[in-house]
């Protein structure tokens, strides 16, 4: 089963994907944020049914000490609307803690070389990917 994992933030979503074998999760788009929520979600929901996933996977932002603040809240009411909208069409959809999934991945896009501006344009879908990577080793086990 594919999964789609999902970072998101105020600017821009970022979004990753598993192989068919739900082994690796991989960067897959960045999303900009319209201004319209539910479109932005539409374009979601489009792109989960064109990758088949069954399962989504959004991030939630907790602060370092594991509390849920105002970033957090926000991602649960995303979720929620989320929900709403792929239950119909069989998909689950889930939260996991995305803690410094987006320092993790500026880091490695940056020891592979890549500038600022280049770091930037796909720091979200590879903050997506490191996220979606753990949840999958973590429901594998290891």
């Amino acid at each position: 089963m594919r999964v789609v994992g999902i970072d998101l933030g105020q600017r821009r979503i970022g979004i990753a994907v598993t192989d068919s074998s739900g082994t690796i999760a991989s960067p897959r788009a960045t999303l900009r944020r319209s201004g319209n929520d539910e479109a932005d979600r539409h374009q979601l929901v489009a792109l989960v049914e064109e990758v088949g996933a069954g399962k989504v996977v959004v991030g939630l932002p907790l602060s370092m000490n594991g509390r849920e603040g105002k970033a957090a809240l926000l991602a649960r009411q995303e979720i929620a609307e989320l929900e709403k909208l792929l239950a119909p069409r069989g998909v689950s959809v889930e939260s996991f803690d995305e803690r410094l999934t987006t320092v993790t991945a500026d880091r490695a896009l940056s020891e592979a070389g890549l500038s600022g501006q280049k770091r930037r344009r796909v720091v979200d879908q590879s903050a997506a990917a490191v996220m979606l990577q753990a949840w999958l080793e973590q429901h594998r086990g290891g």
